[in-house]
């Protein structure tokens, strides 16, 4: 028996290297072994492999989600190791799926893995959320994609973790549809373009996304575990500068596109996922 565990944690089908693996979440009054289990039933979506997708994705391996989908097209490149912790040396020139794969297959072969060689787009998105994901956790690195994910997972009503980077700052959010506000009430489109600038115009702290990335994995677990205190209509912002969070409360808009009280978007088609992703009313 683990201390904190229920009498008998076989009951929830551990073996003993599993109850060893897990024994520091289990003792958690939390979690236990109904938690544990919660995990590793669970089925959580990463787009994009970069630099928030790899803390969150190796953070969720350890502990115990038991499917990991990662949806990422590009190659590791050495510009990538600065940031990108979940790849290596050797990993240059890979897929970065299959980097990431090896990397979370050697953290915890208790989890499955499935990768999408794919860039996430209005096409193919439905076929790949429609898998049976329990939440998806948005490391995408430009707008159209996240307004892409913020449109599809509230038509299909999956949770979604949000969160950007730049320089030395970060935000992250969750959103549940019809419990909260999307990411249209608070953006509606996408900043003109270049306006803002990418990490690669205007660079990143390398740590950075590894805090950013980490709270969105604390997010997901929690919401697996029916963790209610939620970033549910709170944008939290970190500042590496000033070693600061501050925290803005947005509510559902009335007039919000998406999930207002007069949608003007009920299909992915009636908006340009381009630039600005504007809605064609």
């Amino acid at each position: 028996m683990v201390a904190g565990g229920t009498p008998d944690e076989k009951f929830f089908g551990f073996d003993e290297e599993q109850i060893k693996r897990y024994s520091r979440q289990i003792v958690l009054p939390e979690l236990g072994g109904r938690g544990q289990r919660k995990l590793l039933d669970s089925n959580v979506l990463i787009v994009g492999a970069g630099a928030l997708g790899s803390p969150a994705a190796l953070y969720l391996a350890g502990a115990g989600v038991g499917k990991i989908g990662i949806v990422d097209s590009d190659k590791v490149e050495l510009s990538n190791l600065q940031r990108q912790i979940i790849h290596g040396i050797e990993s240059i020139g890979k897929d970065k799926i299959t980097s990431a794969k090896e990397r979370i297959s050697d953290t915890n072969p208790d989890v499955k893995v499935r990768t999408y060689k794919e860039r996430l787009d209005k096409d193919n998105i439905f076929d790949i959320l429609d898998a049976g994901w329990d939440i998806v956790l948005d490391a995408s690195d430009n707008f159209p994609t996240k307004f892409l994910l913020n449109d599809a997972c509230f038509m299909r009503d999956i949770p979604l973790s949000h969160a950007g980077i730049l320089r030395f700052t970060g935000i992250v959010t969750t959103i549940l549809p019809e419990k909260g506000p999307c990411y249209r009430c608070f953006t509606p489109e996408a900043p003109p373009p270049d306006s803002v600038p990418s990490c690669q115009e205007a660079g990143v702290l390398g740590a950075i996304p590894g805090v950013i990335g980490s709270i969105q994995a604390t997010e997901v677990l929690k919401y697996l575990l029916d963790i209610e205190t939620l970033l549910n209509g709170r944008f939290l912002i970190f500042d590496g500068k000033d070693m600061s969070f501050e925290e803005i409360k947005f509510s559902p808009r009335e007039n919000c596109p998406l999930c207002g009280k007069n949608p003007k978007i009920e299909d992915l088609d009636q908006v340009d996922y381009g630039d600005t992703c504007q809605v064609s009313f």
